[in-house]
């Protein structure tokens, strides 16, 4: 086989491996664990106090501010162009997060929140570096 040949072999490799990451770290495989439940779509009544979470590139925007201790669904609604997905991570809760969503689409997440400080992200690659964190107090 020519090198040129082997380069163009190479690089057409690469560029497929390259694309079935993009594509596996986008397709949604997230799930939920500890003390939150995932659910695609419109969040279930009675689970709790629903919350709206919009995320788009690169924010979160939740529709309260102010949290006492209790069971919270939230909903993150992915205004946005790229895949999101939402974590909530603080007292008694660990890696709850919803399922990676493609813009237009909807996941859910329950947790019951103790009095204490909460961080709530985008736990896709790079997007909390970007901005989408939202640190919320409980009590």
């Amino acid at each position: 086989m020519a090198i040129s040949t082997r380069v163009a072999l190479r690089t057409t490799a690469l560029a497929f491996s390259a694309a079935l990451v993009l594509a596996a770290c986008s397709s949604g495989g997230g799930g939920s664990q500890g003390s939150g439940t995932e659910s695609a779509g419109t969040s279930k009544t009675g689970s709790g106090t629903q919350v709206t979470v919009t995320e788009t590139e690169y924010a979160l925007n939740l529709s309260r501010t102010s949290f006492a201790p209790g069971t919270y669904t939230f909903t993150a609604d992915n205004a946005g162009k790229v895949a999101h997905a939402l974590e909530v991570e603080g007292p008694g809760v660990s890696e709850a997060k919803t399922k990676t969503i493609q813009g237009g689409d909807k996941a859910s997440v329950t947790v019951t929140l103790k009095k204490g400080s909460y961080e709530m992200y985008c736990p896709v690659s790079g997007h909390k570096g970007l901005g989408m964190e939202q640190r919320i107090e409980v009590g």
